[in-house]
This record gives C-alpha cells, sequence and structure tokens, in this order.
C-alpha cells in the first residue's frame, strides 16, 4: 500500500478517535483549521435527519457552512469518510444512554433476585430499544451497508455493550455471533419498517385498507386459503404504528427462551453421558 494511502487512513482514524486518545491531523501546509468537526459534522448530521442520505455531499455541506467544498477535505476527507464519522458522530447522539468509557452491563433495573435468564432479556431488551430509537432519530443510519461500519468509537461501545451483556448472561460463546448478527438485522429492519410506516399520511393508509377488503371480497374462498394470516392478530385502530418497537420485545423473548433451551438440553446430555 502506498504512503499516501496510508496516510489518509491514518488521518481518519484520527478523526474518528479524536476523544479517545488521538489528535486531529494538522494540515501540513495552507492555514490551520478554522472549523470544529463536531460542529461540521453536527451540520451534516441535521442535514441527513431532515433530508435524508442522499442530501449530503460535500458541495451541500459546503453551501451550509459557508466555506468551498475543497476546504472541507482537510475536515473530513473522502465522501466516504465524510459518512463514516457522520454515521460514528450519530451514534454518540444524546437518544442513546451509552456513555464514552462507561463499564457496559446487564440492566441494572431488574432486581436481584430475578434469575439469570430474566435480566439477560432485561437486559437485551433494553439494548434493542435503545438502538431502535437512535435509528429512528436517525433513519439515514440504516442506509449504510453493513460491509461499511464507521469504525469509530462510539459505532464500537454499542458493539461491546451487546457483547458485555451476552457475557454477563452466561450466553455460550459459539452462539453470541449468530446472536449479535440476528439483533442487529432485526433492529435495523424494524426501524426501516418504523420509517417507512411513519411516511404513510392518512390516504396511502386508507387506500391499503381498501384494497385489503376488496381482495377478500372479490376472492371468495381467500379466508379458506389462508386461515393462518387471516387467524394473525391484527393491532386495533391507530396502534399498527407500534409494531416495529413492539416486535422487538417478542423477538428477544424468542431469542433468550431457544438459547434457555438449548442450554438446558446440552445439560440433560452432559447429565446422561455422566
Amino acid at each position: 500500500m502506498e504512503t499516501g494511502s496510508n496516510d489518509r487512513i491514518d488521518a481518519h482514524v484520527r478523526r474518528l478517535w479524536r476523544h479517545r486518545g488521538t489528535t486531529l491531523p494538522v494540515p501540513r501546509r495552507g492555514p490551520r483549521h478554522q472549523l470544529s468537526l463536531d460542529t461540521l459534522l453536527d451540520t451534516a448530521v441535521t442535514l441527513a435527519d431532515g433530508e435524508g442520505l442522499a442530501a449530503v455531499s460535500t458541495r451541500s455541506l459546503a453551501a451550509e457552512l459557508g466555506v468551498s467544498a475543497m476546504g472541507l477535505y482537510p475536515y473530513v476527507g473522502s465522501k466516504e469518510q465524510l459518512v463514516a464519522l457522520m454515521a460514528d458522530h450519530a451514534y454518540a447522539a444524546p437518544e442513546r444512554r451509552i456513555v464514552a468509557d462507561e463499564e457496559p452491563g446487564p440492566a441494572s433495573d431488574v432486581a436481584p433476585g430475578i434469575d439469570a435468564g430474566c435480566r439477560l432479556r432485561a437486559a437485551l431488551e433494553e439494548w434493542v430499544t435503545d438502538l431502535f430509537d437512535l435509528y429512528v432519530a436517525h433513519p439515514w443510519l440504516t442506509e449504510i451497508s453493513w460491509a461499511t461500519a464507521s469504525g469509530g468509537p462510539n459505532e464500537q461501545d454499542w458493539l461491546e455493550r451487546l457483547l458485555s451483556i451476552l457475557d454477563e448472561g452466561g450466553t455460550p460463546v459459539v452462539a453470541r455471533a449468530a446472536v449479535v448478527t440476528t439483533l442487529y438485522a432485526v433492529v435495523r429492519s424494524t426501524a426501516q419498517t418504523a420509517a417507512a410506516y411513519g411516511g404513510l399520511d392518512a390516504d396511502t393508509a386508507s387506500q391499503w385498507l381498501n384494497q385489503t377488503a376488496a381482495t377478500r371480497r372479490l376472492i371468495g374462498d381467500f379466508d379458506a386459503r389462508y386461515p393462518r394470516s387471516v387467524a394473525l392478530e391484527q393491532p386495533a385502530a391507530g396502534q399498527w404504528r407500534d409494531l416495529p418497537r413492539a416486535s422487538l420485545r417478542q423477538v428477544v423473548a424468542l431469542i433468550c427462551a431457544g438459547m434457555q433451551a438449548e442450554s438446558e438440553t446440552t445439560a440433560d446430555n452432559l447429565t446422561a453421558e455422566g
């Protein structure tokens, strides 16, 4: 890898970890930085929150800040690096409850007498709802590919907190990667669904309900063809927008129940072998 490429990567890592032990890169020539990187990223995140990630470019951001597009490069690097900086900055937003350098652990609001399974479930429920709320506040975060995580400290905090919960809850090491992947995927998809629901106006919702009614009317044996779908519990009027967030608790319950069942099966097998 060329030295110039290494220098650009080092500069990006310095920007990401500027509050956790590194210092911002200083231009070798030209004027020193006049803008605060945190202020710059606040502006970029606000722009993405209001208009979507596609609206964020060096040109649009420069216009918001009153500088030239080329003038932003020393602050953020490439467009891809800008997005990574924005993402990690958003993961540290006030909406979440994680505090930098805070020792993560299971939920503290569960009474000590409650069994470990309940404590694990409560801690996981808190983690998924915290992350869900963050994604709802910054829906563009779900547009960023899983293959391009920011690599920054604030995003790393979320993973470390989750792994700490699983560790404290006695989750088997071999199961942790699968649980992590599943929870991130579920939170991401439910937040996307919540965002889509939030964008539906009354007319669109009414059209969907009218089409459903027309389908049931025109397909005479619809109920017989799809009895389980028809019997599926439907939310009360006005509550369907709450389904994505509520479903997270059910997913956590299923995962915990599955891990508990697996643990009991393993224990029974060991007893039988002994």
